[in-house]
């Protein structure tokens, strides 16, 4: 009789639990905030806010994200986790950890920007962000009462850097980590290069905020520079060659002059890979890789680091791509139904916390129901607006295909002949860029991942190559690659190519649509690639002018269909501004150029027989 007493009560509780709001007051009644200065073992203490439930009928797991932008608010106020689909893990007891890393806000020691990880650890000196997650967890542990000994972490963007750290810290207590948007190789890919290209609206705009030292602990941020413009295309090209703007940086902000001092893939860039380490996660630690499709800051590191933990660690890991912007399925404004003018079909956010993250770590940190549904690689396909699940990424059955350029700005799966036209050129004029986006900004958007290309088409520094009206589906599920015969009147240049899904000149998604769908140029993907890179990221080569060569590089893979109707296109250009900083255009350093470098060139991409450009896609049959 008391087991069914004692049964009933259990489900008179859980049913009470879920029928309640869970907002900001139920928060404070129903949890308790600590705030904990947890010791290093070198002695330095970082600062940490555990809301702890005040239920301790049951022993409860502890969820934590480690990042450097603050564990705040600091005091009596609550962290607002009901503000979206972390209230789930509100309702299960999880005991939700915030703590500033190492050197930041209210966080004893120095900070470095992504810590080099090391392996071999030797002394109470030897720390590094792993080892700072090790001791984290094992004082959480040992001196939070009713928790059930697992760890689960998670974090996006830098936290997300500090989540992969956290797969590396070999604690046994963590048994579930999301690494989600990580910054993983800030010269290959990420927020601050793509392929040995700077980003420098992004590295500026945020360096000259988050780079200004704090000598002290505190719970006050720096504001960042105070641009005279908010034109910012015209701010940047204004300012001219990089030195201009480390000037206006100041002498205070070492990463800044760490980027400035760093011009290629050297060793000090390699000791901050993350993904050269992937072997040190535990078989016990359990992976889900999380990012999105359309994210202008760290797509490449979401599929750069599943990639590294599968192919070098012995554990279950698994990657989930939507079709988001940065933090979009943590519901960052915005239910992750559509980005900027295309629609996706569904609320794409709500289905991966509902369906994927919170069974995730249930499953692994609570024991509770299962996730038979989450595969190995759990992928949103635009185009077409479905979910597809693999047991292996790229699929199984997918199938690099070369897509040639033609003459006359046609591009077709058949190769060019012999007599067709050489090449096809443009000049690039580092005065007049391509910008990345039409239209006047006041801050690089999120929405350019998809934005319409059409004011691009309209350049003369812009090729464009589509094909004819398709006659069926072409999915496309894995990385893009760009292999370019070119050559260049000068001695250096950069190569951006996009991929394009053009619309039927008769498309709408509604007749409520606010822009104009009608021949619509998606982006689906596009990068840059700084040529003198061409040969090796280590060690870069001018060009000889005129001669042809090959540039050939991949891009973060993509989950797309080109339905029936629709046009591929592909589009060249050698600036994409103020985005990406401009190349002289002459084999100079680039971060320490005068204005009066900066050159005029000739840019010819080749289609012939004997010299093709073709793309690489990822094609697979359904």
């Amino acid at each position: 009789m008391k087991k069914i007493v004692s049964l009933f009560s259990g489900i008179v509780l859980f049913a009470t639990v879920h029928a309640q709001t869970i907002d900001s007051a139920w928060f404070r009644n129903n949890y308790e905030k600590k705030e904990i200065s947890i010791p290093m073992r070198d002695g330095v203490k970082l600062f940490t806010a555990v809301y702890v439930p005040k239920d301790n009928k049951e022993k409860h797991p502890f969820l934590m994200t480690r990042t450097p932008y603050s564990c705040a608010p600091y005091g009596n106020e609550y962290r607002a986790f009901y503000a979206n689909h972390y209230k789930e893990y509100l309702k299960e007891g999880y005991i939700m950890v915030l703590q500033d890393v190492r050197g930041r806000w209210m966080s004893e020691g120095e900070f470095v920007d992504v810590r080099p990880y090391i392996a071999d650890k030797k002394t109470k000196k030897d720390i590094d962000e792993s080892s700072d997650t090790y001791d984290t967890v094992d004082w959480l542990i040992k001196n939070i009462k009713n928790n059930n000994g697992k760890v689960g972490v998670f974090g996006i963007s830098y936290p997300g850097f500090y989540s992969t750290m956290a797969s590396l810290s070999k604690h046994p207590a963590v048994v579930a980590v999301s690494p989600q948007a990580p910054v993983t190789d800030w010269f290959v890919g990420d927020d601050f290069h793509h392929n040995g290209a700077f980003m420098a609206m992004d590295a500026f705009s945020f360096y000259s905020s988050f780079g200004k030292p704090r000598p002290v602990p505190t719970t006050k941020g720096t504001p960042g520079f105070d641009f005279p413009t908010q034109d910012k295309y015209g701010f940047f090209l204004t300012e001219g060659a990089l030195p201009n703007l480390t000037k206006l940086m100041g002498d205070s902000i070492k990463f800044w002059n760490d980027l400035m001092n760093h011009p290629n893939y050297d060793k000090w860039w390699k000791e901050r890979n993350v993904r050269n380490f992937a072997e040190n996660v535990l078989p016990t630690t359990n992976t889900m890789v999380v990012g999105g499709l359309f994210d202008a800051e760290d797509c490449f590191g979401a599929w750069s680091t599943y990639r590294a933990i599968e192919s070098k660690a012995k554990n279950n890991n698994k990657i989930v791509m939507g079709p988001w912007f940065h933090g979009q399925w943590a519901g960052r404004g915005s239910d992750g139904s559509n980005l900027g003018n295309v629609q996706f079909g569904s609320a794409t956010s709500d289905y991966y916390a509902k369906n994927i993250e919170i069974p995730f770590f249930d499953y692994y940190l609570l024991g509770k129901g299962n996730i038979d549904s989450i595969n190995e690689a759990n992928i949103f396909f635009t185009g077409e607006n479905q979910w597809h699940h693999f047991a292996k990424w790229p699929p199984a059955e997918e199938k690099e295909t070369p897509i040639y350029l033609h003459e006359n700005n046609s591009l077709s799966f058949s190769t060019p002949t012999d007599s067709e036209k050489e090449a096809t050129s443009y000049i690039s004029d580092p005065f007049k860029p391509v910008p990345y986006t039409d239209g006047v900004k006041a801050y690089r958007t999120r929405e350019y991942m998809t934005d319409d290309q059409r004011f691009a088409s309209w350049r003369p520094d812009v090729l464009s190559f589509q094909t004819e009206i398709l006659d069926k589906d072409i999915t496309l599920a894995g990385p893009l690659t760009a292999d370019l015969q070119v050559s260049i009147s000068t001695t250096d240049a950069d190569f951006v190519v996009k991929l394009i899904d053009v619309f039927p000149d008769d498309f709408s998604y509604s007749d409520k649509d606010a822009y104009v769908m009608n021949g619509y140029e998606m982006l689906v993907r596009g990068d840059v690639f700084r040529g003198r890179f061409r040969k090796s990221l280590e060690n870069p080569v001018p060009f000889a002018p005129g001669k042809v060569e090959e540039v050939k590089y991949t891009m973060p893979d993509i989950a797309h269909t080109f339905k029936k109707g629709h046009r591929i296109m592909v589009q060249i250009q050698s600036t994409w501004f103020p985005l990406v900083d401009r190349n002289p255009q002459k084999f100079v350093d680039i971060y320490h150029a005068k204005d009066s470098d900066f050159q005029k060139a000739e840019i010819s991409i080749h289609h012939s027989s004997n010299a093709a450009s073709k793309i690489l896609l990822p094609i697979i049959e359904k």
